[in-house]
């Protein structure tokens, strides 16, 4: 059986070749980034080491089920579109995390009694937004679809508190593509990795 970096891998050689992905694969394999090691968030959905990685993998796997549901295909008129840009958008939607989360402590009650438990603490020094920092990273080694950086740029969709909801409807509206990946970042976060999973 594969392991989530290997199957990551994978998926990305096989789909991603654009000029530059592999410059950008290159960069996540590499001691300048903890990709494979990250975890996806500070407490909630996949914190823990490898988080990240696996999160990537299942909202890859969430968008591939919702692109390929007939209502989606007939009647919202939402084609697949390329393997290409659907391994792009899930795969590295949240490549903004990369080097940020710290291991930590913090102290729980349980059964009425304090302890010591692992976290991990937020350490941004590129404090870029989320969507727009992945992004900002993402084309630094190679070029995004408009279709792409929309659908990256707002897959937090309506959860996200700093956005304007005018400017959410709209892209969701004008971008299907980011529609379906908040859909399957949604599906993902809430029902495969929350925080009891």
């Amino acid at each position: 059986m594969m392991t989530s970096k290997e199957r990551f891998i994978e998926l990305y050689r096989t789909y991603i070749h654009r000029d530059g992905s592999e410059k950008l694969l290159e960069f996540l394999m590499s001691r300048s980034s903890d990709f494979f090691e990250a975890p996806a968030s500070t407490r909630f959905h996949g914190a823990y080491k490898g988080g990240l990685v696996d999160h990537s993998l299942n909202v890859y796997e969430c968008l591939k089920d919702y692109l390929e549901r007939p209502r989606v295909r007939e009647i919202y008129g939402l084609n697949s579109g390329s393997e290409e840009s659907i391994a792009i958008v899930a795969l590295l939607h949240d490549i903004c995390k990369v080097n940020v989360y710290r291991p930590s402590k913090r102290n729980v009650k349980v059964d009425g009694q304090w302890q010591s438990v692992d976290t991990f603490e937020l350490h941004d020094d590129l404090p870029y937004g989320h969507g727009e920092k992945s992004v900002y990273m993402i084309t630094g080694f190679m070029r995004l679809t408009r279709d792409e950086s929309f659908a990256i740029r707002y897959h937090m969709g309506f959860s996200s508190e700093y956005d304007d909801p005018r400017s959410i409807g709209y892209t969701f509206e004008h971008f299907p593509l980011a529609f379906a990946l908040s859909t399957a970042d949604m599906e993902a976060t809430y029902f495969l990795e929350g925080e009891k999973k």
